[in-house]
């Protein structure tokens, strides 16, 4: 399987569009990270348990509909600020290839 292409724009509002491999089980969150777009320490503070919410972003475009937010990534979402309708919680979406032209933005650090 190929590769899909995400947009995400990072914290400061700069696009970047990456190529996410979809046979590595990979979420959103470990991508981010893996292409250096949120500074160290920032984003997947957790380890990716859906307890932190560092990884929150926007879903701005997605060509299906994403699942559900599960219990735990509604729970932390409640807690967390800068929280808007499209929010979710990175580490719980993987790259999956009907994923291919998501476009996302990293909600604020703060």
């Amino acid at each position: 399987m190929e590769d899909i292409r995400i947009r995400i724009v990072d914290r400061q509002g700069e696009e970047h569009w990456v190529d996410a491999p979809v046979d590595m089980n990979m979420n959103l969150m470990e991508l981010v990270r893996s292409y250096e777009l949120a500074e160290e320490g920032t984003i997947g503070i957790c380890g990716g348990m859906a307890m932190c919410a560092s990884c929150q972003c926007y879903i701005l475009k997605s060509p299906v509909d994403l699942s559900e937010r599960s219990d735990d990534e509604e729970a932390m979402l409640s807690e967390a600020f800068n929280v808007q309708d499209n929010s979710r919680l990175g580490c719980q979406i993987f790259v999956q290839p009907e994923l291919d032209g998501l476009e996302i933005g990293l909600a604020p650090e703060d």
